[in-house]
């Protein structure tokens, strides 16, 4: 019988346990609901660039080429991302030498008071140059936000799951993204079904960005209730927090740092396709109403939320690293085949491909947080998950929608975007592959 691995001095569970306690059930809530509110903030933004901001901000700069307006809305989708790393590197510090509990709290704060400002801002008709320029800098606080966010809320479901249930623990704080695309879609589709698209032009589109006071402050309710990570209080009370993590993980974990970025690169892409670059492809370029595409983008998102749990429970099964590959085989497959039937330009056949899609999505994000945990020691996972997940998002997400268009708009051809989606999937795969399979082992001490 296989004995589970388990930090110095830990209680061993009574038999009889419940396989998730009422404690277990209060941190994966916290992680679950604070990711959704979270990517709710980051993703009604990159929705709403391919519906509505390109107009109102960017269309006076490209007046003879209306297309290119869509590509700048884009690009401030993919700008934010680059700002996740320097999020990463000050929360993933902060979050290392103080705790991860109290960094939560600030990025969620700070992401939703940037979202909430979105819906404020005068559009260029108003202010001139000066919207756009606001609109960026935002955006730049929104990626601030989220490059520490992600991180801090997979090591306090990591750090609190039992070692043969770790990679599910991991998985709710990531079915966080789906959920929080799953509600910004449907918030963009009862709005634009109840008041229609003239009106959602005019003044709707701000009601989404203005709810997420409200989701501020029913996160941070939740969050509150949860205790710091078991992980971190140890490191406290052994007083082994390094004094420069961020210097330690450079120093001595480069490669590791590089790896969790390659790994995320295939699904961050594809990912944030299904996210934001669909809607409008759906809506403008094959001319299906929007809230048939938002309605499609909303199932698919939900597919997404169950194989990303199925992903989390076939880690612990049969390994987080064949689970990776499984994934990324099945994306690389279905790449260029799904443009067949997305561009058919019919609702049932473009709802099937992309929730087809959610399937490997699912399968490449599951086991991500405890993957990515069990490669770094505890004083600098905070730091070390942080950077390479904010990382891999620039190379693989942060201009992925910008770069689709582009394709389409040089080719002609959108089953190219296909052949982009396989070069970023063969790339994790040879990443992942490249991991030693560490899981049960244990995440305390060095």
């Amino acid at each position: 019988m296989q004995t589970e691995i388990s930090a110095p001095g830990a209680a061993v569970a009574p038999a009889g346990r419940p396989l998730i306690s009422a404690d277990d059930r209060k941190v994966l809530a916290a992680t679950l609901v604070g990711s959704t509110i979270e990517w709710y903030d980051y993703f009604i933004y990159s929705q709403a660039a391919g519906l509505v901001l390109g107009a109102l901000f960017f269309a006076p700069f490209t007046q003879n080429n209306p297309e290119w307006a869509l590509i700048l809305s884009f690009a401030t989708v993919g700008v934010a991302f680059l700002f996740r790393p320097l999020g990463a590197i000050i929360c993933g510090h902060l979050g290392d030498r103080y705790g991860r509990k109290r960094v939560l709290a600030a990025t969620l704060i700070l992401m939703g008071s940037a979202t909430a400002l979105i819906g404020l801002l005068p559009s260029y008709a108003v202010l001139g140059v000066w919207a756009p320029v606001l609109l960026v800098g935002l955006r730049v606080l929104q990626g601030f936000s989220a490059g520490g966010e992600w991180g801090g809320a997979a090591l306090m479901a990591v750090e609190h799951a039992p070692a043969h249930r770790r990679s599910l623990f991991g998985a709710f704080p990531q079915i966080g993204v789906p959920m929080g695309m799953i509600v910004a879609t449907g918030v963009l589709w009862c709005l634009t079904t109840a008041i229609g698209m003239e009106r959602f032009m005019d003044w709707g589109w701000r009601v989404p960005f203005l709810l997420s006071v409200l989701l501020i402050v029913v996160g941070t309710f939740i969050r509150r209730a949860v205790e710091e990570s078991p992980v971190f209080l140890e490191m406290q009370a052994r007083k082994r927090a390094s004094a420069a993590p961020l210097g330690q993980l450079l120093r001595r974990h480069p490669r590791e740092v590089l790896l969790t970025a390659l790994i995320f690169v295939g699904n961050s892409a594809a990912g944030y396709l299904l996210v934001g670059f669909f809607i409008s492809y759906g809506s403008r370029a094959l001319k299906m109403p929007a809230q048939q595409v938002l309605m499609a983008c909303t199932l698919a998102a939900g597919v997404w939320l169950a194989t990303t749990l199925l992903g989390g429970w076939l880690g612990d099964r049969i390994g987080r690293v064949r689970t990776f590959q499984i994934g990324y085989v099945l994306l690389a497959l279905w790449a260029v085949p799904m443009w067949g039937f997305i561009d058919a330009a019919d609702i049932g056949q473009f709802t099937a491909a992309l929730v087809i899609l959610a399937l490997p999505l699912g399968l490449t994000y599951g086991p991500q947080a405890a993957l990515y945990a069990e490669m770094f020691p505890a004083g600098v996972r905070y730091s070390g998950i942080s950077v390479g997940y904010a990382l891999g998002s620039i190379l693989g997400g942060a201009f992925a929608a910008m770069i689709a268009q582009w394709i389409i708009s040089a080719t002609g051809k959108s089953w190219m975007v296909g052949v982009y989606v396989i070069a970023m999937a063969l790339v994790s795969l040879v990443a992942v592959s490249l991991i030693r399979e560490r899981a049960g082992a244990t995440l305390h001490g060095e």
